[in-house]
């Protein structure tokens, strides 16, 4: 039976990048989740600032939940690929909805 040790250097790398995903992958998760809801009321015929306050009150409890998890995940690569992927693709599907929102 093979055992594995981790090294002191890996360990602290798992623990900064847990960090990471927690503060950074949550912050960039829910301003994709804020754009994207913001945009996607204002298409839909909301006003401007009834979405941004909506978006805004949802924000601070997604924030929670996601800080939350990403501590309590088994896989760190799937905490970055949901908080940072999800985020990013979010970001951007906002951010190809708002041109058409100026017409």
């Amino acid at each position: 039976m093979a055992t594995t040790t981790a090294t002191p250097a890996s360990g602290t790398l798992q623990v900064i990048s847990r960090v990471a995903a927690s503060l950074l992958g949550s912050w960039l998760f829910v301003w994709g989740l804020t754009v994207l809801g913001i945009s996607l009321g204002v298409w839909a015929g909301a006003d401007y600032r009834q979405m941004e306050s909506l978006m805004y009150l949802l924000a601070f409890p997604v924030f929670l939940v996601v800080f939350c998890w990403a501590y309590a995940a088994v896989s760190l690569k799937r905490v970055w690929l949901i908080l940072a992927g999800g985020g990013t693709l979010m970001t951007a599907a906002a951010w190809l909805l708002i041109p058409s929102l100026a017409a």
